[in-house]
């Protein structure tokens, strides 16, 4: 090989590892999780066929993991506890929600801890518990001292942050689908499907565009959701939804191991209602209305439910 065509192939081989560098960069990946489980039913679906659904979405659409990050408190009934290890049983994982759903901003340290402790004495007796702790509203603590304190204990029982990534309203949406039910409300269910999956897409696009902007890469993205109706009917159509884009849906175990994960500085990280990418940009000094999608406000939602035409009094 002479030295001209030595010098061409080492800058196509410099080409490729460019591309694949800048591939790595955007990697387009993101994992699924719930928050609050086990929900309670209604007449109209019970906890244990929300249980049975989801799961049905999750294997049928082949994804290998998701976590439920359970509110033991919401354990009232054998049946919960068989929900929760219906999830463990089919590959699925369980995470740390407190036992309340307190507030660390609007409780003390002791009493937010003491619920913690609580949580995770409870959930010793399940299998397939992963040890994250996502803050309930997402609320670490108003300020550096109680954030401190808190992940220190989080720390001394070997729990790390379950934060997320993507946020949305998809609990307000559910609770206007609930209220159109219990109304006697005509539903257009392809429509509600349609304005659940759009919005929430548009979300994930909202944070992975933050990210890239302003961290210069795509991370492994975590989103949340919540054990509700909306994700029994149609978290099919979002996994399908969010391939069809590219993505790849992942473990949460490999979202969180991204570099973001170790980036939390609780002195430092004073905006985490929005996830992690937005705590890390509020602290770089992105101003916060720029960190939060339009469609978490209710006001919004209620604008796309007319939009898309979701309810109609029955005559």
């Amino acid at each position: 090989m002479n030295k001209q065509v030595s010098k061409e192939h080492s800058l196509l081989i410099a080409a490729c590892l460019f591309l694949l560098s800048i591939n790595a960069s955007f990697a387009k990946q993101i994992a699924i999780t719930f928050d609050d489980a086990p929900l309670v039913g209604n007449k109209n679906m019970s906890g244990l066929q929300k249980t049975h659904q989801i799961i049905a979405h999750l294997t049928d659409n082949q994804v290998d993991d998701a976590l439920f990050f359970v509110t033991t408190g919401n354990i009232n009934s054998n049946t919960d506890r068989q929900r929760l290890a219906a999830y463990a049983n089919a590959g699925f994982h369980l995470a740390h929600h407190s036992h309340s759903h307190l507030s660390a901003n609007k409780n003390s340290v002791v009493k937010y801890l003491e619920d913690f402790d609580k949580a995770n004495s409870i959930l010793e007796s399940f299998k397939g518990v992963l040890k994250y702790h996502r803050f309930p509203f997402l609320h670490y603590g108003e300020t550096a001292k109680k954030r401190t304190a808190i992940h220190a204990h989080l720390a001394k029982h070997n729990y790390k942050i379950g934060y997320v990534t993507v946020d949305n309203y998809d609990w307000y949406i559910n609770s206007k689908f609930l209220a159109a039910q219990k109304a006697g409300l005509n539903i257009n269910y392809d429509n509600l499907g349609q304005l659940y999956v759009e919005t929430l897409w548009a979300g994930i696009q909202f944070y992975d565009d933050l990210a890239k902007e302003h961290l210069k890469r795509s991370p492994k993205h975590v989103l949340l959701l919540h054990e509700n109706e909306l994700a029994a009917l149609y978290l099919g159509k979002m996994i399908e939804h969010i391939r069809s884009q590219g993505w790849e849906i992942i473990s949460p175990q490999e979202a969180f191991d991204d570099p973001i994960s170790s980036a939390y500085k609780p002195a430092q990280f004073h905006f985490n209602k929005q996830g992690r990418v937005a705590a890390i940009l509020d602290s770089q000094g992105v101003e916060k209305r720029k960190l939060r999608h339009p469609s978490e406000n209710t006001e919004f939602i209620d604008k796309l439910f007319s939009i898309y035409q979701v309810t109609k009094n029955t005559d």
